[in-house]
């Protein structure tokens, strides 16, 4: 079956997938020709490739598909979470070169050629994924031109670690503040620090009833807070927060000022603003299946993940709650500081794609500050 695949993919060039230990995959491109290297990590989604793909938090990673078929329903307008293709490159198993949907427009090739990104198959992704899952997340290079190992792993380990890497500043395409306003009836006003946001987040805010002042997440406290918002959210995003000093220091100067709520990326530096400690994680949460327990209620919600970095929950500060856990690894999935008005989730209630298990967690943070503006 392997060679009948393979006497189908005359004039692709052959790739070749080195990690920074050595360890060397191959396949065929499906788009695109050349070189690209970047952190590999693996993501257990089974759909939702075009979200993904298009999420801020992956800029700069080669992304891993473990689901064994992808493009089979090709692209579909609106369902892009940033303006671009933010992964470095793409590998997978089968790429389907026929795609069929009734709201598709074009195929995932094309969007990735639009973008300029490469595309692998034939890769053995069960393998590379237990290596990783094994090994941790590592960085490795992809390259069509260049087929010695040795060379390549050397290529592979120059390319710059995740840790203490800056990625976020340079991820955001706001440049000056934007206004979107709410669907239907304003209910509160919102000032939104984007460090690299999935366009689905301001939807979900906006379809409650908020109105989203979406700034750069560099914005400072004192202009943050001339805006008089009724609360104020921290966007998603990548790389490293510990290497975000700035942006830790400005959340210091909102907190306590007003309503705080913070999700992924912003979970993080939300938790290094109220004296938590993070670190990199093996190979991270991406995928849309884990399990995390709501430790306030008891409920547990299925819930779709993209990190690569962890709050410690060892030594919280005084003050600070732990509202939620992740039941696959007892990793820190929310905290809280009640006293301050501050309170966060590591993982993505806007589920796109994924479960819609953690809708609710809008429904708070916009019906407490509503109330809030209405006690004033």
């Amino acid at each position: 079956m392997e060679q009948g695949r393979n006497l189908g993919l005359a004039g692709r060039s052959r790739a070749l997938v080195v990690l920074e230990d050595g360890t060397s995959f191959s396949g065929w491109t499906f788009v695109g020709e050349g070189e690209v290297s970047g952190e590999v990590v693996f993501t257990t989604s089974m759909v939702g490739y075009q979200e993904t793909l298009t999420d801020p938090s992956y800029r700069g990673q080669i992304l891993l598909f473990t689901y064994p078929l992808i493009g089979n329903y090709g692209v579909i307008p609106g369902d892009e979470e940033s303006t671009k293709i933010q992964a470095a490159a793409v590998l997978v198993r089968e790429y389907t070169t026929y795609h069929s949907n009734w709201a598709s427009e074009k195929s995932l090739s094309d969007l990735l050629e639009e973008n300029g990104t490469l595309g692998v198959e034939g890769i053995d992704t069960r393998a590379l994924t237990r290596h990783l899952r094994d090994k941790g997340a590592m960085r490795g290079i992809i390259s069509t031109v260049e087929h010695n190992v040795n060379v390549l792993q050397e290529r592979a380990n120059a390319h710059p670690k995740m840790v203490g890497l800056d990625l976020a500043s340079s991820t955001t395409e706001l440049s000056e503040p934007t206004l979107l306003p709410a669907f239907g009836e304003e209910r509160c006003r919102i000032v939104a620090l984007d460090y690299g946001v999935k366009g689905s987040i301001y939807k979900e805010l906006r379809s409650r009833g908020a109105s989203v002042l979406a700034v750069p997440g560099s914005t400072p406290a004192a202009e943050v807070l001339a805006e008089e918002p009724d609360g104020v959210f921290l966007s998603n995003g990548p790389g490293d927060p510990a290497a975000l000093e700035d942006a830790v220091a400005n959340l210091r100067g909102l907190l306590g000022e007003k309503p705080v709520f913070g999700i992924c990326l912003g979970h993080q530096l939300l938790g290094l603003a109220l004296g938590c400690k993070t670190y990199k994680m093996p190979f991270g949460h991406h995928g849309a299946n884990h399990p995390v327990r709501n430790l306030r209620t008891g409920h547990i919600e299925i819930t779709s993940q993209n990190h690569g970095f962890a709050v410690s929950r060892e030594n919280l500060p005084e003050g600070v709650e732990l509202t939620h856990h992740n039941l696959y690894d007892d990793t820190v999935e929310g905290l809280a500081s009640p006293s301050l008005g501050a309170w966060s989730v590591q993982y993505h209630p806007e589920s796109s794609p994924g479960p819609r298990d953690s809708g609710y967690l809008f429904d708070e943070f916009v019906e407490d500050i509503s109330e809030r503006k209405a006690r004033v």
